[in-house]
């Protein structure tokens, strides 16, 4: 069993807290935990605005803070996010995801992430090797 604290892993263990251009995320679950998927917590700064393709990931999330959009890059569409709102990237969308307010969000990729991944250019993660 593992069970872990979020505020435990802020304090420390700063090497599951991964933050990039106006976001932070709190990486409760990696690969090498063996799951087969990870958990994040993942903070969005408020006014902020990201363009993700995760290529190799497919992506689920939960809001459970805050207000923002999603819109599907390739039919336009935007869904307001909110708290109990879930979106799930099914196809590998790439997506604009926009904070009007500070979004606090429950995050799973599959595969895991290692916790070392930084965004390429395109808004995705490599695929890494284990």
């Amino acid at each position: 069993m593992i069970v872990r604290d979020f505020n435990d892993i802020i304090q420390n263990d700063p090497d599951r807290v991964v933050s990039d251009a106006q976001w932070s995320s709190v990486r409760m679950l990696l690969a090498q935990d063996g799951m087969g998927f990870s958990f994040h917590i993942t903070f969005l700064e408020e006014g902020s605005e990201h363009t993700f393709e995760y290529k190799n990931h497919f992506e689920s999330v939960y809001c459970m803070q805050g207000s923002g959009s999603i819109t599907d890059v390739a039919t336009g569409e935007t869904h307001h996010i909110r708290p109990g709102v879930m979106y799930a990237l099914d196809k590998h969308d790439r997506h604009i995801l926009r904070a009007d307010e500070e979004l606090v969000m429950a995050c799973v990729f599959n595969p895991p992430v290692t916790g070392k991944e930084v965004h390429r250019e395109d808004g995705s993660y490599a695929l890494e090797s284990t």
